[in-house]
């Protein structure tokens, strides 16, 4: 590449001005790689989006929203590791 240019994925992951669209990218992530991390959820869970790092899922059964309740702080780390660093915080369940 010619001196003083820049690939685009360097400007992207670089320029501060890309923070915003960053951090979109990432939520979208979540949300397409969700059946990736949780192969089983397809019949359980639907993932909705990702606001300020929560992460809404829904799960039209009362009892398995329940379960998954109990057992979100799992879910956070099994996510969060999927991507070696801290996109989910919090989970909320609608049905």
């Amino acid at each position: 590449m010619p001196d003083g240019f820049k690939s685009i994925g360097d400007v992207f992951r670089r320029e501060h001005s890309f923070n915003k669209l960053r951090e979109i990218v990432k939520q979208s992530d979540v949300v397409l790689d969700f059946y990736n991390i949780f192969p089983d959820f397809k019949k359980i869970a639907q993932p909705q989006k990702v606001v300020k790092k929560t992460l809404l899922l829904k799960v039209e059964i009362p009892s398995w929203r329940n379960e998954l309740k109990f057992k979100e702080t799992e879910l956070i780390e099994k996510i969060n590791k999927f991507y070696n660093e801290e996109r989910i915080n919090q989970i909320r369940f609608s049905g």
